[in-house]
């Protein structure tokens, strides 16, 4: 991942002078503020900072994830994909099954080390989200499914539903499906990793 450094009396300057350089927008880079250059005597002060193109970041997590899922035996191709600016990785694999793991246990679990993997080369957050084979979103459209069924029920029996147990991307799923819901809320209960969502009539 190539990072470049500029100088400018102000950061805005500086980061001017690295678009021109560059050729991109703003928009396109992850500017970093490293120091304050003190000036001499004569001279004032200056602004250091280190500027990534968000493409060479997308580029590094997909080779990352090739070379590593290469060296525990699949055979994959991956795509991306933006969306809303945030690159969505989309893996095929010889093994999907294998590779998303029971519950999504082992991508999960792959996700974190890419994770890591980014944070030790940058040192600001950068969003990006791994699915294999649309895994994630069939299973997303499932739990939003069920939360709607199950809100129906409860604002029908005005008996409240706990659902089972989730994690906290499921759990958030079922909360964002049912937040704008007339008829019923949700709350999160339990400890981890039994935490799960109850579903609650407002007319209670």
């Amino acid at each position: 991942m190539e990072k470049h450094k500029y100088v400018g009396k102000t950061k805005e300057e500086a980061i001017n002078i690295a678009k021109l350089d560059l050729q991109e927008t703003e928009n396109n880079l992850i500017i970093i503020e490293k120091e304050e250059i003190k000036g001499g005597l004569f001279k004032s002060k200056k602004i250091e900072i280190e500027v990534i193109e968000k493409r060479e970041i997308i580029k590094f997590l997909k080779e990352y994830m090739q070379g590593l899922l290469k060296d525990l035996g699949f055979s994959i191709n991956i795509e991306v994909k933006l969306k809303e600016e945030v690159p969505n990785y989309i893996i095929y694999s010889d093994n999907d099954a294998l590779l998303i793991g029971k519950g999504g246990k082992n991508l999960h679990a792959f996700s974190t080390v890419v994770g890591q993997a980014l944070k030790r080369e940058l040192s600001v957050p950068f969003k990006f989200s791994i699915d294999v084979s649309d895994y994630k979103e069939h299973h997303q459209k499932q739990i939003e499914l069920l939360a709607k069924r199950i809100a129906r029920e409860v604002a029908s029996s005005k008996i409240e539903v706990k659902m089972d147990s989730m994690n906290s991307y499921e759990r958030r799923i079922v909360h964002n499906t049912l937040a704008n819901n007339k008829m019923v809320y949700t709350e999160s209960v339990g400890e981890e990793p039994n935490r799960a969502v109850v579903i609650k009539s407002r007319e209670d």
